[in-house]
């Protein structure tokens, strides 16, 4: 749904200089066909094939799209397949380090999430949240004392990081008037912080944002993702919802910065459980949360945004 890399970034942390064995020079990296260049001709090293990348990033949007018109209660399935294709990314990651999550709770909690979302607004949303939160709890008593505290934590973080923010987009997709409209602003806003950070961070990045956390972020892309989502905002609030462009922006600066701490908590949460992907469900970009990383957390701002200011 995004392009290989997240605001603010010069490339990401599969650069060759971040890739075991990587060698960090000029030397275009294995599988990468496609070059940008900065504008002194010196030769940018993305770390991914762009063209795959940028292909299976249209192939799923166009089937979100497709998705939405003309029956928006299909978006249940598609987030309801996110959430399944997600759990099973993030409890192989947390196998690592001897965490495990109640999948079948979890799965089975998390579809109904995104039902009652659609079709119940946020009371439901927030209900079927308590309950799938009770059922894993009670799911994880069989397991006994031994690491209880670490599985409820993994368990709950992936309740809310998963399921529960994937939600707030059937929120969105729900709204009477224009909720297929509202989904569509949301993604291009987000997705235009990824644009705008890109190739602003690849072309004019020098100074780091977070060097511990993601060493290519930096504060020239982030500036990039800021313009991007600005406009991105102004546009589509005017051209699709009706509403005075300033609205737009205002949606446009809210989600950069939620976009920006979603890439980094992505980011930090990898690091802790040390893995490069989080799978390899996309061609060119990794796994499902991989890209998910700045649209789960931009969701609900962009709901909120958007449900108290139109």
């Amino acid at each position: 749904m995004t392009l290989p890399s997240s605001s603010g970034s010069e490339g990401d942390d599969h650069s060759p200089e971040h890739r075991p064995g990587g060698s960090g020079d000029d030397s275009d990296p294995a599988g990468q066909r496609f070059v940008l260049h900065k504008p002194g001709g010196e030769p940018v090293r993305t770390g991914r094939n762009l063209p795959v990348a940028i292909a299976s990033g249209c192939v799923l949007g166009a089937l979100v799209f497709f998705s939405i018109f003309p029956w928006p209660q299909l978006f249940t399935i598609i987030t309801s397949l996110a959430v399944l294709i997600g759990l099973r990314e993030v409890n192989r990651a947390f196998a690592g380090k001897g965490m495990g999550l109640a999948v079948v709770p979890l799965a089975a909690g998390g579809v109904a999430m995104q039902v009652a979302a659609y079709f119940g607004g946020t009371e439901w949303l927030v209900g079927a949240t308590a309950l799938t939160a009770i059922l894993t709890l009670v799911w994880r008593l069989r397991g006994g004392t031994e690491g209880f505290v670490a599985d409820v934590a993994a368990n709950l973080f992936t309740l809310v990081y998963l399921p529960f923010l994937l939600g707030t987009w059937l929120l969105l997709t729900s709204h009477p008037e224009d909720g297929q409209y509202r989904l569509i602003t949301f993604i291009v806003v987000t997705i235009s912080s990824d644009i705008g950070g890109y190739f602003a961070g690849i072309l004019l990045g020098r100074r780091k944002m977070a060097p511990v956390i993601s060493p290519n972020k930096t504060w020239e892309g982030f500036g990039g993702s800021v313009v991007g989502c600005a406009v991105a905002g102004a546009l589509c609030v005017v051209l699709m919802l009706d509403g005075p462009w300033w609205v737009g922006v205002v949606l446009g600066l809210a989600t950069v910065l939620a976009a920006t701490v979603g890439d980094l908590i992505e980011s930090l949460f990898k690091r802790d459980l040390g893995v490069k992907d989080m799978g390899r469900f996309m061609p060119g970009h990794g796994g499902l949360m991989d890209r998910l990383d700045s649209l789960l957390i931009a969701g609900p701002v962009a709901w909120m945004v958007l449900s108290l200011l139109l």
